[in-house]
């Protein structure tokens, strides 16, 4: 692929962009008239060769999303919009917008990056419901469960663990 070809056809907004673990990020990518029936992807990889495509349009402006990824082609902008949403440290890498088409595809590198925020670490006890069912989230990672899940020696000791995070990690607890 050549680069000064790349930048005729097709270019990201920024080459680099960030958001907060747990949060959502978009990667706004623009390109020529001519293209807009044809299909967009996003990938993931360092390397072009190795790149594996996350999700794909289908030529249209239908919105099309594969787990915690979704891209959306607005035609008339010539723009296609990616999300990524609940986002995690290992999504920390290259990506790639593309445009699929005869012979090699079109294609430019965008960095992303994972901001910590102010805290890791949250933890408490909230209530949803009329029942006011009480679940226990632990957003240190991606687990996350309810009390009916667990007996109640079991959510005691994780409300427990919460305590010590938020006192050594000086996060907070409701």
């Amino acid at each position: 692929i050549c680069s000064c070809a790349l930048r005729r056809f097709l270019w990201a907004v920024s080459n680099a962009v960030s958001g907060p673990v747990r949060g959502l990020l978009t990667v706004q990518c623009r390109y020529d008239p001519g293209w807009e029936t044809y299909k967009k992807w996003w990938c993931r990889g360092a390397e072009w060769s190795d790149c594996h495509i996350l999700v794909t349009t289908n030529g249209s402006e239908e919105e099309a999303k594969n787990n915690h990824v979704s891209i959306k082609d607005n035609q008339k902008q010539f723009t296609f919009i990616v999300t990524m949403e609940e986002l995690r440290w290992n999504y920390e890498d290259t990506y790639w917008c593309g445009i699929e088409r005869y012979g090699t595809d079109l294609g430019v590198s965008v960095k992303v990056t994972i901001d910590p925020g102010k805290s890791m670490y949250k933890c408490g006890c909230v209530s949803s419901g009329p029942a006011q069912l009480r679940a226990l989230r632990v957003l240190s990672s991606d687990f996350s469960v309810t009390q009916s899940e667990l007996s109640h020696r079991v959510v005691d000791f994780l409300i427990f663990a919460c305590r010590l995070l938020h006192f050594f990690m000086s996060g907070f607890c409701l």
